[in-house]
C-alpha cells in the first residue's frame, strides 16, 4: 500500500503522519519535541528540527517503508542562514522574537504602510523576515558576508532531504520580499534590510505548488528509514499546509489557536491592507490566503490558569461556569507584547476587576480576551476584501478546550466546526505529497475537515 508523509515542524515539535495514498486514511504517526524557545530572543538551532524529524519518523515503525512521497510544512517567518559548507552559521530567529521590532518600524519609515502593503501584500512587524535580516545586518554585521544562503525553516528540512535549495510561493510569501504578481524577489525591498545587495541571489528557487522539489538523498532516506529516491515536494508554511489539510474553500475561515492565534481565508485575489493588521500571504495551491496572526493565544489561558492553580482541563471548567461577558471582567491579553495590533512591547491588562470576582470570572475573561482579538481579526479581513462568509473552522490545541470552543461560537455569532483530526498542518503537507507524485486530482477523495458542529449558547 503506497503511503504519502508529511511532515508539521512547528515552533514546539515536529509531527509526521503517514497516509494512504489512495483513502487519506492515518496509517502512522510520530512526535519530537523541539527545544524551549521564548520572546524576546527566540532562537533554535535548525539542526533540533533535524534531530526531531529523524526520532518522529523513527515512531512510525515499519510503514515508513511505503512512503512514495514526502512534503514539510514549517513555522512561518524564521530566519535561517547558512555557510557555503550547508551549515548553520548561527540559531534561527523564529516567528515570535521580538528583538527586530525596531528594524521592522524602520523598515516601514522607509517605505511607508501603504508602499509595503502594495509591494509584498504585508506591513512589516517584528515576525516577518525582512525585519530578522536587517536585525542580523544591524546587529551581527562580521556574519554577513559568510552567509551563503537565507532560507526559512521548512526551506532548510527540505535542503537537508534533497540537497536542493527552493520554496514554494506560500511560505515566500511570508517573508517580506515576494512579489506575489511576478512570482520574482523584490531586490528593492531586501536592499532596504542592508549589510549587502544581492541577497535575492541567496534566496531559494520558487516553485510551483505541486513541482517535486527532488529526490530524497541516500543519506536522508537512511536517517529516516524511508525507501531510496522518494519525491520530496516543494513543502510550504503551516498556515498554508493547515488549509490544504481542512479543504477550505473559497469564504471559508480557519482560526488557530495555539502557542500564537491565527485567523486566515482562502481568496481567489490578493489583498493588500496597509493598515498592516492582514498579511496578504499567497496559499499552497495557487491562490492566497489572507491572514491576521496574533502573538498570544492559549499560553495566556496557561499563564492565569497557574495563577489560580488550575490545569487546563479545570480551567476550562471554571470558564463555563461563569456567564458571557465574566460579570465585567474583561482581559487584554498582550502578555508577550502583540503583533495584531503592532505592539511589541504592550503588555496584559485585566480590568473590571472588584472584590467579589471570582476565579471563574478570569477564567472566562482569559479565554474571551484571546478570542476577541482574533474575531477582529475576521472583521480585518473582510475589510481587506476577503471574502468570510463561509463556515469557520476552528483548529490547534486550543480547539480541543470546551471553554474555547464554546466561546468562539457565542461571540462568532454562527455554528463552527471542530474538525476531529487535530493535525491539520501535517494532513497538509500530506495532501501535497499526494499531489506531487500523483497529479494535481490526488486526494481529492480524502475526507477533510469533517468534524463537530458547535452551535452559540
Amino acid at each position: 500500500m503506497p503511503l504519502v508523509a508529511g511532515v508539521d515542524s512547528s515552533t514546539q515539535s515536529t509531527k509526521v503522519e503517514l497516509r494512504d495514498l489512495d483513502s487519506g486514511a492515518l496509517v502512522a504517526a510520530g512526535r519530537a519535541a523541539h527545544p524551549t524557545a521564548e520572546p524576546p530572543r527566540s532562537e533554535q538551532d535548525p539542526r533540533a528540527w533535524w534531530d526531531a524529524l529523524v526520532e518522529a519518523f523513527a515512531a512510525t515503525g515499519d510503514s515508513r517503508r511505503d512512503v512514495v512521497s514526502i512534503a514539510v510544512a514549517g513555522q512561518q517567518h524564521g530566519l535561517v542562514v547558512l555557510g557555503d559548507d550547508g551549515e548553520p552559521l548561527r540559531p534561527a530567529k523564529l516567528w515570535n522574537d521580538t528583538e527586530s521590532a525596531g528594524d521592522a518600524a524602520r523598515l516601514v519609515d522607509e517605505l511607508g504602510a501603504a508602499g509595503w502593503a502594495d509591494a509584498c501584500g504585508s506591513v512589516p512587524v517584528a515576525s516577518f523576515t525582512i525585519s530578522k535580516l536587517a536585525w542580523l545586518a544591524r546587529a551581527e554585521p562580521a556574519l554577513i558576508g559568510d552567509i551563503a544562503r537565507v532560507l526559512l525553516p521548512h526551506d532548510y528540512l527540505t535542503y537537508r532531504l534533497t540537497e536542493a535549495f527552493v520554496t514554494d510561493r506560500g511560505d515566500a510569501s511570508g517573508g517580506g520580499w515576494f512579489d506575489r504578481t511576478s512570482g520574482e524577489y523584490r531586490s528593492d525591498l531586501l536592499a532596504l534590510a542592508g549589510g549587502r545587495d544581492d541577497w535575492a541571489s541567496l534566496l531559494p528557487t520558487v516553485l510551483d505548488p505541486y513541482s517535486i522539489a527532488g529526490t530524497i538523498t541516500t543519506t536522508a532516506a537512511a536517517a529516516l528509514g524511508l525507501p531510496a529516491d522518494i519525491s520530496v515536494g516543494p513543502g510550504t508554511g503551516d498556515n498554508m499546509a493547515a488549509a490544504l489539510g481542512l479543504g477550505l474553500a473559497e469564504g471559508d475561515l480557519a482560526m488557530s489557536l495555539g502557542t500564537s492565534g491565527t485567523v486566515y481565508a482562502v481568496s481567489s485575489t490578493p489583498t493588500a491592507d496597509p493598515t498592516g493588521a492582514v498579511a496578504g500571504f499567497c496559499d499552497a495551491a495557487g491562490g492566497y490566503l489572507p491572514l491576521v496572526c496574533t502573538l498570544n493565544a492559549t499560553k495566556v489561558t496557561d499563564t492565569v490558569a497557574s495563577w489560580v492553580g488550575a490545569d487546563r482541563d479545570s480551567f476550562s471548567e471554571l470558564a463555563m461556569s461563569s456567564p458571557a461577558g465574566a460579570n465585567g471582567v474583561s482581559l487584554t491579553p498582550y502578555f508577550d507584547g502583540e503583533r495584531t495590533p503592532n505592539l511589541p512591547e504592550a503588555t496584559g491588562t485585566f480590568e473590571g476587576l472588584r472584590n467579589s470576582t471570582t476565579p471563574a470570572d478570569l477564567a472566562r475573561a482569559a479565554h474571551e480576551g484571546v478570542v476577541r482579538g482574533l474575531l477582529h481579526g475576521v472583521d480585518a479581513l473582510d475589510a481587506a476584501g476577503a471574502s468570510v462568509g463561509g463556515r469557520l473552522h476552528l483548529i490547534g490545541g486550543g480547539a480541543k478546550s470546551a471553554a474555547y470552543r464554546a466561546v468562539v461560537a457565542d461571540l462568532h455569532g454562527a455554528p463552527i466546526r471542530v474538525p476531529s483530526d487535530d493535525e491539520t498542518v501535517a494532513t497538509g503537507a500530506c495532501v501535497q505529497a499526494a499531489r506531487v507524485h500523483a497529479g494535481p486530482s490526488a486526494a481529492s477523495g480524502w475526507v477533510l475537515g469533517a468534524g463537530e458542529e458547535v452551535s452559540p449558547g
